[in-house]
């Protein structure tokens, strides 16, 4: 499940004593100090899944290499834990983490560019590399792509919706046939939740920020709050609770996949990582875009990429350097990660190689095909609250205007 992340560093010792972190001392190597000198060990932190995947690549590059390579798992707060080691001048070499983390990373000097050639660029998918470059720079290697789509148990609905109203109303009679409880399943919960109710927003109209002349996001044109936003949560509004009651704040993170996989629900709006419980409850399901409002734009879900990058202030960083740009390159490594956590590879020679095992990866891509690049700019953490509790708060039959303008006036005021 993807989680997001508000982007707020906050001092997490316990945390990172918890995760074993840091435990080859905190003094820097001297200026001019080649990274062998300085003990030859590089230290990477992915998630669990990811430093499982890791850890033989790992062994065979600190082989070749001459090197102890040490995969770290961090469970849990990984980018705030990564930021606060790194302050501290205890944490990894190399870092595995989601490519919208960029901005706060950057900001904090946590991270260095990479250097790819133009020859290894061309390699990759090339919304991944938009995706980490920041600035103008490329901050990180991209090994997998992720967005959300529309995923239909065909037993229960057959044929995929053309809009959202077509949704309803299918959802609406599988409830009223007492074949299924809820329209819908898009997680809300109590506090909202701004990354699954973006393919709606967009398709009403809504922007989170425009673009500057080169293409990237302008922190200083936020559209929450202005009356593409208003109108936008107008039709959201009138799905909510008070309205059709396809969008619900008891459907959760913990328990729209859940709803779904008991066959509850008809549809689900969620990424590849739904999948595997899909295929563990013998449901038989399809892939498609997320369906947008009769007469409105394309819903666009956002785009993630997942990426490595080199910590600006670990012990080894020509050897990070060198496993990030020219050992993650490498399609066996990309096409291990993918199994480890099924998401459609960054790079193409790995996503050509799997995607004749999984068909579901072409329509995974095939829905993210005209989505937005998640914002990776630092103006994008003070986004995430205010905007999912005024769309909670929609859903609950709060004033969509009034709500959203309000929201649009805590996140400007954090931008500031």
């Amino acid at each position: 499940m993807r989680i997001r992340t508000a982007g707020v560093v906050a001092v997490l010792g316990l945390a990172l004593a918890a995760s074993g972190c840091g435990d080859s001392g905190s003094d820097k190597p001297a200026a001019g100090e080649s990274p062998k000198a300085s003990g030859g060990k590089l230290v990477i932190w992915a998630d669990d899944k990811r430093a499982a995947a890791l850890k033989p690549f790992a062994e065979e590059f600190g082989k070749e290499n001459g090197v102890t390579v040490e995969v770290q798992a961090v469970s849990k707060d990984l980018q705030t834990n990564f930021v606060t080691a790194s302050q501290q001048g205890s944490g990894p070499d190399v870092v595995v983490g989601a490519h919208d983390w960029i901005g706060n990373l950057v900001q904090n000097g946590s991270i260095d560019p990479v250097q790819l050639s133009a020859e290894q660029k061309a390699g990759f998918n090339e919304t991944a590399v938009k995706a980490v470059t920041f600035n103008g720079q490329l901050y990180g290697v991209p090994y997998a792509t992720e967005n959300l789509a529309l995923i239909r148990n065909t037993e229960l609905a057959p044929e995929a919706p053309k809009t959202i109203e077509d949704l309803v109303a299918a959802g609406k009679k599988l409830k009223a046939d007492k074949k299924a409880s809820e329209i819908l399943c898009l997680q809300s919960g109590q506090n909202g939740d701004a990354y699954h109710i973006y393919p709606l927003y967009t398709s009403a109209g809504g922007y989170l920020f425009g673009t500057a002349a080169n293409g990237d996001y302008d922190p200083k044109d936020l559209g929450v709050g202005k009356p593409e936003s208003i109108a936008a949560f107008q039709k959201i509004a009138k799905l909510g609770e008070k309205g059709e009651g396809a969008l619900k704040r008891s459907i959760t993170g913990e328990n729209s996949i859940i709803t779904f996989t008991g066959k509850k629900c008809a549809f689900l709006v969620s990424g590849p990582w739904a999948i595997a419980e899909a295929k563990k409850a013998n449901i038989k399901y399809d892939i498609s875009p997320v369906p947008g409002f009769a007469g409105g734009k394309e819903a666009r879900p956002f785009v993630g990429v997942q990426a490595f990058y080199v910590a600006a202030k670990g012990k080894n960083k020509a050897l990070a350097q060198e496993f990030v740009t020219n050992y993650v390159s490498k399609p066996e490594l990309a096409v291990a990660l993918y199994r480890a956590e099924p998401r459609p590879p960054a790079l193409t020679a790995a996503f050509d190689q799997v995607k004749g095992e999984d068909p579901d990866l072409a329509k995974f891509s095939e829905a993210g095909k005209n989505g937005q690049v998640l914002p990776a700019i630092p103006a994008m953490a003070a986004i995430w609250d205010p905007f999912g509790k005024a769309e909670a708060a929609v859903i609950g039959g709060a004033d969509p205007a009034k709500t959203i303008t309000a929201a649009g006036k805590t996140i400007q005021a954090q931008i500031k």
